[in-house]
């Protein structure tokens, strides 16, 4: 699981110095669309997925110690926290005119965290939801179902885009709690049943730097883009006026 989160975490960063180099260094790259739309949305399902997979594996430590799932104020707490690092990059990126984040990926995760309670448990009913919710979600990203003003900043968690805003990260609860609930199926199925052994052993040396990585993803992810800023505006790979 670390070192699957890993990857994943490294694909995040890989995109967002191609989207970096695009949008703040002018670079011909089309970060948004075309291949590069599709690789930052193949990021984006191995995270939220293994975010989905890793409520699992929490559920399943808390079973094994007489929990059942686990209190719900710990997945309140913890949801509430992400979600509050989410909205402090809604505050950054406003302050830099770098865009708004309406509901990014982080609003996604502490959201799901919270809303994923009463599906800890379930298998069958994870997969029927999540394909819905996937289906709904993809069917008004088609639409292209869109509000304007405050009505579409209310319904945004919703998948409806809200008008005149540029989103540089956008993952709304449709379709995105659905691939959540997609790992939750998969995490109860594939590892409940074996219990530690799922997470016992340890990462083979060549994979643990990948591995320590995911065992930080939430710290990376915070720090990652000043850092990646920082070193391309130092590189003179991009100017900024602030």
């Amino acid at each position: 699981m670390d070192f699957a989160r890993g990857l994943a975490m490294v694909a995040v960063i890989f995109y967002h110095l191609v989207y970096d180099l695009d949008v703040l260094g002018g670079f011909p790259i089309e970060s948004t669309s075309g291949f590069w739309g599709t690789f930052a949305d193949a990021s984006a399902f191995a995270f939220v997925f293994l975010a989905g997979l890793s409520l699992s594996l929490s559920s399943a430590r808390a079973g094994r110690a007489g929990e059942d799932r686990g209190p719900f104020g710990k997945y309140l707490r913890r949801g509430s926290r992400i979600f509050s690092y989410g909205l402090l990059v809604t505050v950054v990126f406003w302050v830099f005119d770098l865009g708004v984040v309406v509901f990014g990926i982080l609003h996604l995760i502490g959201a799901s965290i919270v809303l994923a309670y009463p599906f800890l448990r379930l298998r069958l009913a994870n997969l029927l939801a999540g394909v819905a919710l996937v289906a709904v979600g993809v069917y008004l990203r088609a639409k292209g179902v869109d509000a304007a003003g405050t009505l579409g900043i209310l319904l945004a968690p919703l998948g409806v885009d809200p008008e005149g805003f540029y989103m540089p990260d956008y993952r709304p609860l449709l379709p995105w709690f659905g691939v959540v609930l997609l790992g939750l199926f998969f995490g109860n199925v594939a590892y409940r049943q074996r219990g530690a052994d799922a997470e016992s052993s340890d990462a083979p040396l060549f994979a643990a730097p990948l591995a320590f990585l995911g065992r930080h993803t939430l710290l990376v992810y915070l720090i990652h883009q000043p850092i990646l800023i920082a070193v391309l505006r130092v590189t003179g790979a991009i100017e900024l006026g602030f």
